[in-house]
């Protein structure tokens, strides 16, 4: 059975790292590199074999450089461009036509032709186009998106065996200072490598729905418009997260990058392509608005009404009353789950999310200044 729940959250976010079409002019694209300086040729053929030159030259790379190498190339495998095309009516012809507002990063999820990006990278667009490994490209069609986690899904028609799906990690035990490495295709340039540390765990970001996306992977390897929705890696290449958003005063790369935890796409990934949406488990409570509790100095999750018939209403959680004054009187306010405290819907829903649709949370309530613990059901909300 579902609920339908709401809860007014704030929208505070810089996202929009795919490239938009209009960032750079293709003209200006070539002004971004000088010409190669003249250099001198080789008049006589090198008696070496190729195989053996190149055998040659990979013996001078360093343990961590032969990695690295390997490692982009079976990455490059299965990162793809991404081209969002919105539908534009000409004033003279009143043609419709295909305008291509902007471009990003990807990446093959599974061999059933499934293309995992930011959501961001996809908004607004009516038709969608995919660019394999191997430059063949592909219409591509939305499965589903989760705007407050910055992820979409979409799907191609390519054949089994030019889809490469990356191996799956972790992002739970990543620890700062470890290598990492972002291949994606920055200001449109196919296929780049960039590698560094992690540089923080455990960040916050607001997504392009006004929700906050926890447990965010902070990193130093370059991440440049073009780059959002494509891999971020481990030293073993298997993907840690999806580059998502970087903070920077010029729009480009400062030594800043965020990328969205690989245990949050791994959750919600099979939900958008079983039910194009994300399944969010919660109790069926409606969140006074974080900035009115905060006014009137409220701690926790203020619950402002409760959907009758919900885990809730049968838990026996109150919401605002009005009093004998015409005021409003406060009811519950959910200040931890399972011991976990929580101030915003966002924690609470956050701590939901980790539990799962089925599982049963402990909540710690505050009536009138009384302290007491219900155990709750959780459901799939709408």
């Amino acid at each position: 059975m579902r609920w339908r729940g709401l809860a007014v959250v704030g929208l505070a976010i810089t996202f929009g790292y795919g490239l938009g079409a209009s960032a750079i002019p293709s003209p200006a694209l070539g002004t971004l590199f000088a010409p190669a300086p003249a250099v001198a040729t080789r008049t006589e053929p090198d008696p070496r074999p190729a195989a053996a030159a190149t055998e040659e030259g990979a013996q001078e790379l360093t343990a961590d450089e032969r990695r690295t190498v390997q490692i982009f190339r079976q990455a490059s495998a299965s990162v793809v461009h991404v081209a969002n095309l919105a539908l534009r009516q000409d004033l003279l012809s009143f043609d419709v036509l295909k305008i291509q507002q902007g471009t990003g990063s990807g990446f093959v999820w599974d061999t059933n032709g499934h293309i995992v990006t930011n959501f961001h990278v996809i908004d607004g667009g009516a038709t969608f186009k995919v660019r394999l490994a191997d430059q063949s490209e592909y219409p591509a069609t939305l499965v589903g998106h989760a705007a407050n986690k910055d992820l979409a899904v979409l799907k191609v028609a390519a054949p089994a065996g030019k889809l490469v799906p990356l191996p799956l990690g972790a992002s739970e035990r990543l620890l700062v200072g470890q290598t990492v490495l972002a291949v994606g295709n920055p200001f449109g340039l196919d296929h780049s490598l960039t590698v560094g540390v992690v540089s923080a765990v455990g960040r916050e970001l607001r997504s392009p729905g006004g929700r906050r996306i926890y447990d965010v992977i902070q990193t130093d390897a370059a991440i440049n418009p073009g780059n959002s929705g494509g891999p971020l890696l481990d030293s073993s290449g298997r993907l840690i997260g999806v580059n998502s958003a970087i903070y920077s005063p010029s729009g480009a790369w400062a030594g800043i990058g965020f990328a969205i935890p690989v245990d949050v796409v791994k959750r919600l990934v099979p939900q958008l392509i079983a039910h194009r949406r994300p399944i969010v488990p919660g109790i069926g409570i409606v969140a006074l608005p974080e900035s009115m509790a905060q006014r009137n100095r409220l701690d926790g999750v203020v619950v402002q009404d409760v959907i009758p018939g919900s885990p809730a209403a049968r838990s026996g959680l109150e919401g605002l009353r009005r009093g004998r004054g015409g005021g409003a009187l406060v009811g519950d306010q959910i200040v931890a789950v399972n011991g976990k405290r929580v101030q915003t819907f966002d924690d609470l829903l956050y701590v939901f999310e980790q539990q799962g649709v089925g599982a049963v949370v402990e909540l710690t309530v505050m009536r009138r200044g009384e302290k007491r613990t219900l155990k709750v059901p959780l459901v799939a909300m709408e």
